[in-house]
C-alpha cells in the first residue's frame, strides 16, 4: 500500500515540524511550506494526496492557495486549519471548497483520523493504475515504473505517455498527441511531439518501449523488437 503524502502549509515552524514528525510515525509522508508562495511552488512540482492549509499564512493566503488547488481540477482534498473556533470562519472555508476543518490547537490523533477519512473518500474516485509492456502508470500519483524501477518524468512526458498507454498498443498520431497532451495554443507544425517522445523513450530506457510507426505515429511496443531512439521520423 502506498504511503499517503500530504502538504502542510503552516507558518509556525515548530508546529509544522511536530505535525510532520508525528505523521511520519503514522506512515504519512509530509512536506512543509511556511508561506503561500512555497506552497504553490511545491504543489506545481509534487503530487500530494491532501493539502493541510493554515488560513493565516504569509504571501498568498491559505484561502488563495485553496482556490488555486480547486481551480487546477486535481480534486485534491483540502483540510483547513484555523486558530479561531468561529462558525463564520468555518462557513467561509467550506464555501471556498475546503473538505474538512480543524481548529488549533488540535490533537495529532484527530488530524490523522481526518486525513485517513479524506484519503478513503478520495480513493473511490481514483483513476485506475494502467499496466502495459512492463510499464506501470499511476495517473493519481503521477508516477511511472518500468519493470518496478521508478522513472522520473516531466509533466509533458507524463501526459504523452498517459495518452500512449491508454491506447493499449494502438497507434497514436502526432496530431492526436499534440491535441491531448498540449494546450490549445500549441503549434501544429512544431517538433515538440517528436522531441518529447524521443526524450521520453530515453527516460524509459532499453528495451525501447515506444515504437515509431513511420508516417503514422507512435505506440507502446510490447514486442521484442521495439524501435530504437533514432527512429523518430514521422
Amino acid at each position: 500500500m502506498n504511503t499517503m503524502r500530504v502538504l502542510i502549509v503552516e507558518d509556525e515552524p515548530y508546529l509544522a515540524e511536530a505535525v510532520r514528525d508525528g505523521l511520519r510515525l503514522e506512515a504519512i509522508a509530509a512536506d512543509i511550506a511556511g508561506d503561500g508562495d512555497t506552497a504553490l511552488a511545491l504543489l506545481s512540482i509534487n503530487a500530494y494526496d491532501i493539502a493541510v492549509l493554515d488560513r493565516d499564512i504569509p504571501g498568498p493566503s491559505g484561502d488563495e492557495v485553496a482556490k488555486r488547488i480547486i481551480a487546477s481540477g486535481s480534486g485534491m482534498p483540502i483540510l483547513m486549519l484555523t486558530a479561531a473556533d468561529r462558525l463564520d470562519d468555518k462557513t467561509s472555508g467550506f464555501e471556498l471548497g475546503a473538505d474538512d476543518y480543524l481548529t488549533k490547537p488540535f490533537a495529532l490523533k484527530e488530524l490523522v483520523l481526518r486525513l485517513r477519512a479524506l484519503d478513503r473518500r478520495r480513493a473511490h474516485n481514483r483513476p485506475p493504475v494502467r499496466e502495459i509492456a512492463g510499464l506501470r502508470l499511476d495517473p493519481f500519483r503521477r508516477e511511472v515504473y518500468r519493470d518496478d524501477r521508478y522513472v522520473a518524468l516531466t509533466r509533458k512526458q507524463f501526459a504523452v505517455l498517459e495518452v500512449l498507454v491508454a491506447a493499449e498498443g494502438g497507434v497514436v498520431s502526432a496530431e492526436e498527441l499534440l491535441e491531448r497532451a498540449w494546450d490549445e495554443n500549441a503549434d501544429p507544425f512544431t517538433n515538440a511531439v517528436r522531441i518529447t517522445v524521443s526524450a521520453l523513450r530515453k527516460r524509459l530506457g532499453e528495451p525501447w518501449a515506444i515504437a515509431t510507426v513511420p508516417g503514422v505515429g507512435y505506440r507502446i511496443d510490447s514486442g521484442p523488437n521495439a524501435a530504437g531512439p533514432g527512429d523518430d521520423s514521422e
